[in-house]
């Protein structure tokens, strides 16, 4: 099955049930910075949910898994070449991640991290003192300031 066929077919889902979010519409709206999303998913259905979620406008763009060239997060080779192709300054950048694993090689390139706990990861959490992890949220990333950790 060619990789469109298949991420058409998975991510054909109903947005309707994901809640509008203006708390994290907010927060992003103090937010300095360029904000980008980095996704293992299409820009189709990234495009889906951040529009359910009201928060669109916030994003300049969108780096999916095609962009990618079809080598997923957590593999380095797509950091590089979203850092490349945005011109993101590493060690002046911030990653939000819910999966811990894929902050490993964002923390190589040295950007700050985030992990928002409670993603797909649920069955394998990471150590929240892992070298890699500089921040954690509660889960709630509309609610978190940085240097807390609930």
């Amino acid at each position: 099955m060619a990789p469109e066929e298949y991420l058409h077919y998975v991510h054909d889902l109903d947005v309707s049930v994901v809640p509008p979010a203006p708390e994290l519409d907010a927060a992003l709206g103090k937010l300095p910075g360029r904000k980008i999303v980095f996704t293992n998913g299409s820009v189709p259905h990234a495009t889906r949910v951040l529009n359910r979620l009201g928060v669109s406008r916030h994003f300049e763009a969108i780096f999916d898994i095609a962009a990618a060239g079809y080598v997923p997060k957590p593999d380095p080779a797509p950091y590089d070449v979203i850092v490349r192709q945005y011109g993101i300054a590493p060690k002046r950048a911030v990653m939000v991640e819910d999966v811990a694993r894929n902050l490993v090689p964002a923390h190589a390139l040295g950007m700050t991290t985030v992990w928002v706990p409670g993603g797909p990861e649920r069955a394998a959490q990471a150590e929240p003192d892992a070298p890699y992890i500089h921040h954690q949220t509660g889960g709630d990333l509309a609610a978190w300031r940085p240097g807390c950790t609930a």
